[in-house]
């Protein structure tokens, strides 16, 4: 979806995860043979190549051909410098490939085992945390935000649930002039929770709350510290040992400053003060907290992939209860055709999961589960192509060849003016 956790500002401005400077990237990248790591299908009786019977193509040689073919194309006209792609399924086959630089001054290649910034995917976690505190009933959905913090404008009306579907009317702070200054001015600059709240809360509301669907990152932070408050537990502290620890995700982690662990990717970015394209890799990522901070690795987000969109961890245990879970999946639609979104988790196209984007990095991951299949996308860059992110672009392009009745396909959206 065009909602991850990124871009600063659309037109004039805009969303840390929606809109876009729509400026052409000079230079040209890697398209040579990716790097693949092989893998089969475990499946006792594979189906035949040509069985869809549940909506998912056969990965036969033909068809990672053919993916090998759609992601070169969108790399060549997005210019993308570097991209991972995973496709796995436990009867069609799997797909693991790398193309293009990981760094496009030493010339390093993009590889599988790359640690990367993965954006508004935070706010899967986030959301997961608030849930699994719903279930250990010490919050309620329909409880509203001025029950936990105070002076957020329309406290007393905002509920949870409204916070984590992104129907609060609350401004987002991303989109806030003063906020793209002082980013753009001094990268590196921490963010406190309290001064990314000033920014939103001194605009007036946009509309009561339920009325719409309008993404917005103000809604994450404020979901973040009811989970501090109510856990008595910094965020960090509780993602790592209630989630990601019993989810085995040993490559995901929720930074507290800039540290980015090695190895990792380059970013590219054109969200910067003079409008060039510069490295943000090392970004100091709190200005995003718990609406876009976090970093993990594609086998990471294959795991968490089939996780959050089933509410159980991998062995066995439940993470989320069924209850709780069926909320988190109810997805109204949304401004976006073909696209629901519930609770910190979207279903476009029948493809249950979240984008990521912020300065210099994308990433997609979703789910289908009529085929228990898992697609992930990682790379480089957030720069718009023709008003779309390259993830996004990723996703159809992907999602035409695998799942052809169930297409990832997201509209560009027109810069706000």
């Amino acid at each position: 979806m065009r909602h991850s956790c990124r871009r600063l500002r659309r037109g004039a401005v805009t969303a840390v995860v929606v809109g876009a400077f729509l400026v052409p990237v000079a230079g040209g990248s890697a398209f040579g043979a990716p790097v693949s790591v092989p893998t089969t299908a475990t499946a006792t009786e594979p189906p035949s190549p040509s069985d869809t019977s549940n909506g998912f193509t056969q990965l036969t040689p033909d068809v990672r051909q053919q993916l090998d073919d759609a992601v070169r194309r969108v790399m060549r006209e997005a210019d993308v410098p570097g991209v991972t792609v995973g496709v796995w399924t436990p009867h069609q086959g799997n797909y693991v490939s790398s193309f293009g630089l990981a760094d496009k001054s030493s010339g390093r290649p993009m590889s599988p085992d790359l640690y990367m910034r993965i954006g508004s995917e935070t706010k899967t976690f986030t959301v997961t945390a608030l849930l699994q505190l719903v279930d250990d009933g010490k919050v309620g959905l329909d409880d509203t935000i001025g029950q936990y913090i105070d002076d957020v404008p329309n406290g007393d009306k905002i509920t949870l649930r409204e916070l984590a579907g992104m129907r609060s009317g609350l401004f987002n702070y991303s989109e806030d002039p003063d906020f793209f200054k002082a980013l753009t001015s001094d990268p590196r600059r921490p963010f406190s929770p309290q001064k990314l709240l000033g920014y939103s809360f001194k605009h007036p509301v946009l509309f009561p709350p339920g009325e719409k669907f309008d993404y917005c990152n103000t809604n994450l932070i404020l979901l973040g510290l009811v989970v501090e408050k109510v856990s008595g537990t910094p965020i960090s502290e509780y993602i790592q040992d209630n989630i990601l620890d019993p989810a085995g995700l040993n490559h995901t982690n929720f930074p507290v400053d800039a540290a980015f662990p090695s190895p990792h990717a380059q970013g590219y970015t054109n969200q910067t003060a003079s409008g060039d394209v510069e490295e943000s890799t090392d970004w100091n990522p709190s200005w995003a907290w718990t609406a876009g901070a976090m970093i993990s690795d594609l086998q990471d987000l294959h795991a968490w992939a089939r996780t959050v969109a089933t509410g159980v961890f991998p062995d066995g245990e439940t993470m989320i209860s069924p209850a709780t879970q069926k909320q988190r999946l109810t997805t109204p639609p949304t401004t976006i055709p073909g696209a629901g979104y519930g609770l910190g988790i979207f279903d476009v196209q029948g493809w249950i999961g979240h984008n990521g984007s912020l300065p210099g990095y994308e990433s997609l991951t979703i789910y289908f589960p009529p085929a228990r299949a898992t697609v992930v996308v990682v790379l480089n860059t957030d720069i718009d192509y023709k008003g779309s992110e390259p993830s996004t672009l990723f996703g159809d392009a992907i999602t035409k060849i695998v799942t052809p009745q169930h297409v990832f396909d997201l509209p560009a959206q027109p810069a706000a003016h």
